[in-house]
């Protein structure tokens, strides 16, 4: 199988040089809030959430117009000059994070386009950062529904092309769900322009399915019109203390035939992970009296004028009569209601303070969550025991971000010298229950040796046709994914 013409992926002295020789053209073109090259100024641009390994460019461009983004990659095709598209880089494979190639930031297209509350639809520039579209959805009075940690940096660009998830996936899908159309300046500088707010245009190939979850490799999202829905009356959240995974699958089976509305939300987290997440943010409260081995953050979303909050609190009363449930509390207020979302979208950065940990962001048929679990748990016990498995996430949706992570009083150096062989056992055993080494993170530049050795040939295969005949010049986020 042939190679693609992709760039060297290191830093060419020879090519910064000849990067370095356009600057003049790209200050003319985008002024002197365009462009950035300043080493401190250009710091943020190179790094990685995580802090695993720090990025590297010879400056970034900050376009403010679609007309000015495609004028860049016109210059870069010309000179084929590899190009990083960033939105608010705060995606988690190292696909955003630049490794010698210009970036090209969004940051400054974030304007609204177009909204249009009778069709349900908003029109945004790539750089309108996820929380903004929220509270323009809110004023509204639509529901804009993804929601994510950082949605106050993460930009619709970004989300767009990482095919973004959150804890909302349950009830309004993920981001390809959520797009009706598409603007994306092409490899050779040109527009395609596909912002239509159809839900019905049966007229060929869907081509905004190419870019979405592309994560740049394709062409860069400048736009986009996205789904807006009815905004709920209010919310019925509860969270709820399980003693295993095959218990919470029970109960999550229960509510979605007995309850009369919209489970929106269905997220586990371990004891373990919960009482990280109170020891780091020592201002969140403990939920439950008990000690359950798993909390389970639920919530419905009431469309009814007359829903209220007690249709759940009945139906978890007799999920605990049937077993299905040891310990539950329903938030009274919105404060309780944030508090114990807060829980869950802490945890995350928990573990991160906590320490160093082996991550994997993996999803199986829901039915066989429980299963793989337990298999992936024993699996690494055999050749890891002073792991501590912290696994959590989107139990209602089938993915589980299942970390291993350092015991206390473990010896991190062992851990670290097991890290490569802890992820084979985790993803062999994902491969077994027909699930997915990557479900929401996206492929990047981490996982793209993954990728290549546990897709099928066919799959490859066409996925490099795509990129050779869309960017044949590979100047687009090269090295990423294929």
């Amino acid at each position: 199988m042939s190679a693609l013409p992709t760039p060297a992926n290191s830093p060419s002295p020879n090519r910064w040089t000849h990067a370095r020789a356009l600057l003049p053209r790209f200050r003319d073109l985008l002024g002197p809030a365009g462009v950035i090259d300043a080493p401190a100024d250009l710091a943020p641009f190179c790094a990685d959430w995580r802090g695993r390994e720090p990025g590297s460019a010879p400056f970034a461009l900050l376009p403010a117009t679609t007309a000015e983004c495609a004028a860049i990659v016109g210059l870069c095709a010309e000179a084929r000059l590899p190009l990083c598209p960033q939105g608010g880089n705060t995606g988690l494979v190292l696909g955003a994070v630049p490794d010698g190639e210009i970036v090209l930031s969004l940051r400054r297209m974030n304007r609204i386009r177009a909204l249009d509350p009778v069709n349900d639809t908003l029109v945004v520039e790539a750089g309108m950062v996820l929380a903004n579209v929220q509270t323009t959805a809110a004023e509204a009075g639509r529901l804009f529904p993804l929601s994510l940690a950082a949605e106050g940096s993460a930009q619709i660009g970004g989300l767009c092309s990482t095919n973004a998830g959150g804890v909302g996936v349950l009830h309004y899908g993920m981001m390809r769900d959520l797009v009706l159309g598409l603007e994306v300046v092409l490899p050779d500088g040109r527009v395609l322009d596909a912002l239509t707010g159809l839900r019905k245009d049966n007229t060929g190939y869907d081509l905004k399915q190419l870019f979405l979850g592309a994560e740049g490799t394709l062409g860069i999202i400048t736009a986009a019109s996205l789904k807006l829905f009815a905004r709920p009356k209010g919310f019925a959240t509860a969270m709820v203390g399980v003693p295993d995974l095959a218990t919470a699958l029970a109960l999550l089976a229960f509510l979605k035939n007995e309850g009369e509305d919209a489970l929106t939300m269905f997220e586990a987290m371990p004891d373990a992970g919960v009482r990280i997440t109170l020891e780091q943010f020592p201002n969140l409260r403990p939920p439950l009296d008990g000690s359950s081995a798993w909390h389970i953050l639920v919530e419905q979303s009431l469309f009814a004028h007359a829903a209220s909050p007690e249709a759940l609190e009945t139906l978890l009363a007799e999920a605990m009569e049937r077993g299905l449930a040891e310990d539950a509390v329903i938030a009274r207020t919105e404060a309780q209601r944030q508090a114990f979302r807060a829980i869950r979208e802490h945890l995350p950065l928990a573990e991160k303070a906590f320490g160093q940990a082996v991550k994997h962001d993996v999803s199986v048929p829901i039915s066989a969550i429980a299963q793989f679990h337990d298999a992936a748990c024993a699996a690494i016990a055999r050749i890891a025991p002073e792991a501590l498995i912290i696994a959590f996430g989107h139990l209602g949706d089938g993915n589980l971000h299942f970390n291993a992570a350092l015991a206390p009083g473990a010896d991190a150096s062992i851990l670290a010298a097991k890290a490569a062989e802890i992820t084979r056992v985790t993803h062999d055993c994902v491969a077994s229950f027909g699930g997915s080494f990557s479900a929401e993170h996206g492929i990047g530049r981490q996982k793209r040796a993954e990728l290549a050795a546990r897709k099928s040939p066919e799959a490859l295969a066409l996925m490099r046709a795509l990129k050779t005949a869309i960017d044949p010049l590979g100047i687009m986020n090269p090295g990423r994914i294929v």
